[in-house]
């Protein structure tokens, strides 16, 4: 039987692989049983799960033991998002990764954000050597913001975005994340021109799969999207019962990313307490 990061290496040139993001081992088991060949983690939703905002603010002891609960109870690859590294510090993130590894994934999100492309380089190399030395083929899947984040004005996007993955690739990563691309003639330009395998990100007017795989889409993640509907399910339910002590579903609607991200924000007195005040 073929080791999981093998696995998930494979699964990755077998025509589109589907990734329905979660937060906890509930979920991750829950999705394998759906028939899911991998499982992957929405950094979001796990931060939002542990009561903490998304955007490198969860600590690495709930991310290794998240993790590890849900290795224990899965049998298929698992990828973890990791946002930035949790630092710009590139041996902050090997450790970071080391993190990952020993809990037992096989696979990692990172992306470039609105720093420059060449820290996100050095971040690859850390997780690369890291891997090696537990001999892990560690897939390093590379979230490029060009067009997430709107970082280079729309007609110099697509050349910025092919540009990054072009460095990314040489640097050892093993996939591209191009988040927020969703024209057709873009995505087909970037799997065309990339010689990393496409991961897309759900989008209300993306193609439809069958589309994707023809464009040679190889990923496509649900991101925080199913969480934004469970914590907005979540609300409905919970006001519900508590004005009237039934459970209502007929207004279940999703919350938005923002609404949840503001939710999580610390308290004055949560940051007192870190801060030693």
């Amino acid at each position: 039987m073929a080791a999981l990061d093998t696995v998930f290496h494979d699964l990755h040139q077998q025509g589109l692989l589907i990734l329905a993001n979660v937060a906890d081992a509930g979920g991750a088991r829950l999705v394998e049983r759906l028939g899911s060949k991998a499982v992957a983690t929405s950094s979001a939703a796990m931060a939002w799960s542990h009561g903490y905002q998304d955007g490198n603010k969860l600590t690495l002891q709930l991310l290794g033991s998240t993790i590890g609960s849900m290795t224990r109870v899965l049998g298929v690859p698992l990828t973890v998002d990791i946002e930035g590294g949790y630092s710009d510090d590139p041996e902050q993130v090997a450790k970071v990764v080391e993190a990952v590894i020993a809990a037992g994934a096989v696979g990692i999100n990172i992306e470039d954000g609105v720093a420059a492309p060449e820290l996100l380089v050095h971040k690859i190399d850390a997780a690369r050597r890291v891997a090696d030395q537990h001999g892990v083929n560690l897939f390093v899947n590379v979230r490029c913001d060009v067009y997430l984040k709107n970082l280079v004005p729309a007609e110099q996007r697509l050349e910025e975005l092919l540009k990054r993955a072009a460095r990314y690739a040489n640097a050892g990563a093993n996939g591209l994340f191009a988040a927020g691309v969703v024209e057709p003639h873009e995505i087909a330009a970037v799997c065309r021109e990339s010689s990393l395998p496409v991961n897309l990100l759900w989008r209300t007017g993306l193609p439809a799969p069958d589309e994707l795989q023809r464009l040679g889409v190889r990923r496509l993640s649900a991101g925080s999207s199913i969480a934004e509907f469970l914590y907005g399910a979540m609300d409905g339910l919970a006001r519900s019962f508590l004005e009237s002590g039934q459970l209502d579903t007929r207004t279940l609607k999703a919350h938005t990313y923002g609404e949840l991200n503001a939710l999580m924000a610390p308290k004055t007195t949560d940051l007192a307490r870190t801060q030693g005040r």
